[in-house]
């Protein structure tokens, strides 16, 4: 199914806008050690998947009222890969694509080993990542998942090169909208600034101009976390961040003294993410 990009670099958001109801239900799997959130609207099925040893979140979106059922995973972790390709199989869909927010410097990609095991299945970052991929996104762009879609805002600070996945705007769209923030917007917190290019100035004018002007009941959903919590809206992280909510000085005071240790995996992690997740396709 052939990628569909809409450039576009307008950003208003209609407010007379259909409202659907939006189910959330987080279940434990002691066998996956992973939590799972699940919704459903009368086209859009959801996933929200857990790699514990990173506190990586993994999600999948996917079209079911499209004959193909095709979908996408967001973020997928390289040690999770047959779990989640297990899950599509038994929910009947059609994979196309795996999305990464950004080069990731605490796990390793799995868009790499799920094009191995699915071939067809297209690899997605942003152009200024510098990373390679099947398909390079740039702000404005859209990506089509049957009459679903996704639509790229660039939100850099945490890397060069990070992007948010917001879900689209109309009547026929899911809604309340989900804005899939990687690093850049953790729920009360944020992602780091000090390496891969970061900048607390450009993070907090990327959140504050992209994520925070999006309707307050947009759902987030980060990358990671590490303290239980699997969901946020925009009013909760406007009012309630304690980074976020305060001046951007202060903000960039705070991020420039949090002392957080080496990220362990960033040695491994980098490199191979910069090359779709693995580092030698021939080995």
């Amino acid at each position: 199914m052939p990628l569909q990009f809409v450039r576009s670099s307008l950003f208003a958001l209609p407010r007379n806008l259909l409202r659907t109801p939006f189910l959330v239900t987080k279940l434990r799997s002691q066998a996956m050690g992973s939590y799972t959130a699940s919704s459903q609207s009368s086209k859009l099925i959801f996933r929200q998947l857990f790699e514990k040893e990173s506190s990586t979140y993994t999600y999948l979106l996917a079209d079911v009222s499209h004959p193909d059922k095709p979908a996408l995973l967001i973020d997928p972790v390289d040690k999770t890969v047959d779990r989640d390709l297990s899950l599509v199989k038994e929910l009947g869909l059609k994979l196309i694509y795996a999305l990464n927010t950004h080069v990731h410097a605490d796990h390793v990609t799995g868009t790499g080993l799920i094009k191995t095991k699915s071939p067809g299945v297209k690899s997605i970052i942003s152009k200024a990542s510098g990373s390679k991929a099947d398909l390079l996104v740039e702000p404005g762009d859209k990506v089509s998942f049957g009459d679903l879609f996704l639509e790229v805002r660039a939100t850099p600070g945490h890397t060069l090169g990070c992007i948010t996945y917001v879900t689209g705007d109309g009547p026929d769209q899911p809604q309340p909208r989900m804005a899939f923030t990687g690093d850049a917007l953790l729920i009360r917190g944020c992602g780091r600034t000090d390496f891969q290019g970061g900048s607390s100035l450009q993070l907090y004018k990327s959140v504050h101009s992209q994520i925070f002007t999006l309707p307050k009941d947009t759902l987030i959903y980060p990358a990671h976390d590490y303290k239980g919590f699997s969901v946020s809206t925009v009013e909760e992280e406007m009012l309630y961040n304690p980074r976020l909510t305060k001046n951007q000085e202060t903000f960039k005071g705070i991020m420039e003294n949090l002392n957080l240790a080496y990220p362990k995996m960033m040695d491994i992690a980098v490199p191979a993410n910069m090359v779709c997740g693995l580092q030698d396709m021939t080995s």
